[in-house]
Protein backbone atom coordinates (compact mmCIF):
# COMPACT_ATOMS: atom_id res chain seq x y z
CA UNK A 1 0.00 0.00 0.00
CA UNK A 2 1.20 3.11 -0.99
CA UNK A 3 -0.92 5.73 0.72
CA UNK A 4 -1.78 6.85 4.37
CA UNK A 5 -5.35 7.87 5.64
CA UNK A 6 -5.49 11.63 6.39
CA UNK A 7 -7.95 13.63 8.37
CA UNK A 8 -7.84 17.07 9.36
CA UNK A 9 -9.45 18.05 12.45
CA UNK A 10 -10.23 21.69 13.31
CA UNK A 11 -12.37 23.05 16.46
CA UNK A 12 -15.43 23.26 13.89
CA UNK A 13 -15.20 20.75 11.43
CA UNK A 14 -13.63 17.57 10.25
CA UNK A 15 -11.87 16.88 6.59
CA UNK A 16 -11.64 13.16 5.99
CA UNK A 17 -9.07 13.45 2.72
CA UNK A 18 -9.20 9.68 2.52
CA UNK A 19 -6.39 7.85 1.18
CA UNK A 20 -3.16 10.19 0.19
CA UNK A 21 0.09 9.19 -1.14
CA UNK A 22 1.39 12.23 0.14
CA UNK A 23 1.29 15.13 2.64
CA UNK A 24 3.73 18.47 3.48
CA UNK A 25 3.38 19.88 6.63
CA UNK A 26 4.23 22.84 7.98
CA UNK A 27 6.12 22.14 11.43
CA UNK A 28 7.97 24.71 13.81
CA UNK A 29 11.04 23.72 12.63
CA UNK A 30 10.65 23.59 8.92
CA UNK A 31 8.39 21.30 6.70
CA UNK A 32 8.10 17.52 6.31
CA UNK A 33 6.61 15.29 4.50
CA UNK A 34 4.23 12.27 5.34
CA UNK A 35 3.97 9.39 3.08
CA UNK A 36 3.03 5.62 3.55
CA UNK A 37 4.87 3.55 5.99
CA UNK A 38 6.08 6.76 8.02
CA UNK A 39 7.62 6.42 11.70
CA UNK A 40 4.66 7.22 14.40
CA UNK A 41 5.14 10.45 15.91
CA UNK A 42 3.28 13.37 17.31
CA UNK A 43 4.77 17.01 15.51
CA UNK A 44 3.66 20.60 16.21
CA UNK A 45 2.57 22.53 13.66
CA UNK A 46 3.22 26.28 12.74
CA UNK A 47 1.40 28.95 10.17
CA UNK A 48 2.10 27.78 6.91
CA UNK A 49 0.62 25.79 3.97
CA UNK A 50 -0.52 22.15 3.80
CA UNK A 51 0.33 20.32 0.21
CA UNK A 52 -1.91 17.06 -0.41
CA UNK A 53 -1.14 14.50 -2.99
CA UNK A 54 -4.36 12.64 -3.99
CA UNK A 55 -4.45 10.26 -7.28
CA UNK A 56 -1.41 12.80 -8.78
CA UNK A 57 -3.24 15.99 -8.25
CA UNK A 58 -2.41 18.27 -5.75
CA UNK A 59 -4.59 20.09 -3.22
CA UNK A 60 -3.31 22.96 -0.96
CA UNK A 61 -4.64 24.24 2.75
CA UNK A 62 -3.65 27.18 4.46
CA UNK A 63 -3.33 26.52 8.55
CA UNK A 64 -2.55 28.59 11.43
CA UNK A 65 -0.62 26.04 13.41
CA UNK A 66 -1.51 22.87 15.64
CA UNK A 67 -0.49 19.32 15.61
CA UNK A 68 0.40 16.12 13.90
CA UNK A 69 0.35 12.80 14.94
CA UNK A 70 1.09 9.95 12.70
CA UNK A 71 0.50 6.44 13.30
CA UNK A 72 0.14 2.92 11.55
CA UNK A 73 -0.19 4.69 8.03
CA UNK A 74 -2.61 7.24 9.44
CA UNK A 75 -2.38 11.37 9.87
CA UNK A 76 -4.63 13.37 11.83
CA UNK A 77 -3.57 17.34 11.35
CA UNK A 78 -5.13 18.39 15.01
CA UNK A 79 -4.74 22.00 13.70
CA UNK A 80 -6.71 25.89 14.78
CA UNK A 81 -7.62 25.97 11.18
CA UNK A 82 -7.71 24.33 7.50
CA UNK A 83 -8.61 26.49 4.62
CA UNK A 84 -8.69 24.97 1.10
CA UNK A 85 -6.65 27.25 -1.37
CA UNK A 86 -10.24 27.56 -3.17
CA UNK A 87 -12.16 28.75 -0.31
CA UNK A 88 -10.02 32.08 0.78
CA UNK A 89 -11.05 35.05 0.29
CA UNK A 90 -8.04 36.74 -1.05
CA UNK A 91 -9.51 40.41 -0.69
CA UNK A 92 -10.41 39.85 2.67
CA UNK A 93 -6.94 38.23 3.79
CA UNK A 94 -5.19 41.64 1.75
CA UNK A 95 -7.33 43.63 3.98
CA UNK A 96 -6.17 42.04 7.45
CA UNK A 97 -2.64 42.32 5.81
CA UNK A 98 -3.01 45.75 5.85
CA UNK A 99 -4.78 46.14 9.46
CA UNK A 100 -2.20 44.06 10.77
CA UNK A 101 0.69 46.66 9.13
CA UNK A 102 -1.40 49.41 10.46
CA UNK A 103 -1.71 48.73 13.73
CA UNK A 104 2.10 47.27 13.81
CA UNK A 105 3.27 51.18 13.31
CA UNK A 106 0.84 52.60 15.56
CA UNK A 107 1.39 49.79 18.44
CA UNK A 108 4.47 50.43 21.38
CA UNK A 109 3.40 47.73 23.47
CA UNK A 110 5.92 44.49 22.97
CA UNK A 111 3.12 42.44 23.57
CA UNK A 112 0.84 44.06 21.06
CA UNK A 113 3.66 43.87 18.30
CA UNK A 114 3.85 40.18 18.99
CA UNK A 115 0.13 39.30 18.99
CA UNK A 116 0.30 41.46 15.23
CA UNK A 117 3.54 39.81 13.96
CA UNK A 118 1.18 36.48 14.53
CA UNK A 119 -1.97 37.89 12.63
CA UNK A 120 0.31 39.28 9.88
CA UNK A 121 1.90 35.81 9.19
CA UNK A 122 -1.40 34.15 9.38
CA UNK A 123 -3.03 36.67 6.72
CA UNK A 124 0.16 36.83 4.38
CA UNK A 125 0.37 32.52 4.55
CA UNK A 126 -3.71 32.68 3.72
CA UNK A 127 -3.30 34.94 0.94
CA UNK A 128 -0.14 33.13 -0.55
CA UNK A 129 -2.17 29.90 -0.66
CA UNK A 130 -5.59 31.54 -2.18
CA UNK A 131 -2.92 32.01 -5.07
CA UNK A 132 -2.51 27.99 -5.81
Amino acid sequence: MNTIQLEIVTPTHVLDEGQVSYVRCPGIDGSFGVMANHIDGIIALGVGEIKVKKDGKEKYLSTSGGYAEIMENRLELLVESAEKSSEIDAKRAEMAIQRAEKRKKESNVEYDETRLGASLARALNRLQVSKR
